[in-house]
């Protein structure tokens, strides 16, 4: 084994060749360097690349060339990786140092930022808070750039709840979201996600299109809003609504099932994570009288909500059997990964309103939706844009893998029936 081999497993002592080309991209630069760099017996330590705009920076670090006579042989690869890059309308670079990357310090996190748009002063504040904690940037990548633009850095050296506390604030203040999750395979592992209906799976409160048609609409809207917000014992506001509902015909049922309107993103995300491999449920404080339909409709592998009593074709304002409530979501959040056989770290729960919370306090990761400030201080991480298939890059899911995997994306302008497939 020569000396240069042997120091190159020593990242204290190794000499190292950073080789840094950019400009125009096409086809064949990355194989036209390494072709050129292997005429000299290199060893590979770390490739980088980024395409913006057309414009390529590719980095190599790179061994010294193998050789008694090794300034000689650096200084021919110093030449020969110019005249290749003149050959190419490129620009070259070449940095002499000792080592690999430094190692990521402990404390590591993915920080997703959503905006729309996203802002350079909003990136400006929320890295330099990353800074001040005490955080370094050690990788910035692009998710996606529509219908938002979200990119997600690679920040290490600051413990995750520490970071998510010292950007929350500054978050709001830019008018962006941003979510912070440990680094590991824990992220990637989450496989059962369940959903809160009314106002996140649907832009609808279900108890107020029944109450539509029985004349009461903003009666029931008005202790609905109360109970999202935590001021009403969400039982009982469930009951007092309901008998707002005795002697309407049953069969308008058909009707509020063609008055839902899916959130913009949800086929797409619920569609894209089947076609992971995930298994998606639905927990509502509405009725199953339309959750049953949008499990038939979506392909949901479970779905749990309070039930109607009818009479004789009429709704006599009862509901039957368990009352899905705070408590309930919760329960039937862990029946639902007993049944998937998925721990509750490998879940994720999406919602709203503050009846939802004790969900998103048990799943591995809790999602607030559009939501009411007291859910969005409790939850994991907030979303405030209106398109559902965002939560898909809180998973570190790109937009280019959605549409890669055929995954067709929905339109987010238009609000989509239920009814239109």
């Amino acid at each position: 084994m020569d000396a240069n081999r042997t120091a190159a497993g020593d990242e204290t002592a190794a000499r190292t060749l950073l080789v840094k080309v950019f400009g125009k991209d096409r086809p064949g630069i990355t194989s036209g360097l390494f072709r050129m760099l292997a005429e000299f017996g290199v060893e590979v330590i770390d490739i980088e690349q980024v395409v913006t705009r057309g414009r390529i920076v590719l980095c190599a670090l790179v061994t010294p060339p193998p050789s008694d006579r090794l300034l000689t042989r650096e200084g021919e690869l110093r030449a020969g990786v110019h005249r290749w890059a003149d050959e190419q309308h490129l620009q070259a670079e070449i940095i002499s140092g000792t080592g690999d990357n430094r190692p990521r310090a402990e404390g590591r996190s993915h920080v997703t930022v959503l905006g729309h748009p996203l802002t350079a002063t909003a990136v400006s504040a929320l890295t330099a808070r990353i800074t001040e904690a005490g955080g370094n940037i050690d990788r910035v990548f692009r998710l996606a750039k529509y219908p938002v633009t979200a990119v997600e850095l690679a920040v290490s050296g600051v413990p995750t709840e520490e970071l998510r506390s010292a950007l929350a604030a500054e978050a709001a203040a830019q008018g962006v979201d941003v979510a912070v999750v440990r680094s590991g395979l824990v992220r990637r592992a989450k496989r059962l996600v369940v959903m809160d209906v009314d106002s996140t799976l649907i832009q609808d409160e279900v108890i107020e299109l029944f109450a539509a048609h029985a004349g009461c609409e903003a009666k029931v809207a008005e202790v609905t809003a109360a109970a999202m917000r935590g001021e009403l014992d969400f039982a009982e506001s469930l009951r007092a609504r309901v008998a707002l509902l005795a002697g309407l015909d049953a069969s308008v049922t058909d009707k509020v099932r063609g008055e839902v309107r899916l959130t913009p993103g949800a086929r797409t995300l619920i569609r894209t994570l089947k076609r992971l491999g995930y298994q998606v449920a639905v927990v509502s404080g509405g009725f199953t009288q339309v959750t049953d339909h949008l499990q038939e409709r979506l392909g949901l592998d479970f779905a749990a909500a309070n039930t109607l009593e009818v009479v004789d074709g009429k709704f006599t304002g009862r509901v039957v059997g368990e009352i899905v409530d705070r408590a309930g979501k919760a329960r039937m959040l862990r029946r639902f990964a007993a049944e998937a056989g998925v721990p509750l770290e490998q879940t994720v729960a999406i919602g709203d309103g503050a009846n939802d919370l004790d969900m998103l306090n048990a799943a591995g990761m809790g999602v607030a939706f559009n939501a009411k400030p007291v859910v969005r201080q409790a939850a994991d991480t907030a979303v405030n844009v209106p398109f559902l298939d965002t939560v898909l890059y809180l998973l570190g899911v790109t937009r280019e893998e959605v549409e890669e995997a055929g995954v067709a994306v929905e339109s987010t302008t238009t609000p989509a029936p239920l009814a239109a497939g």
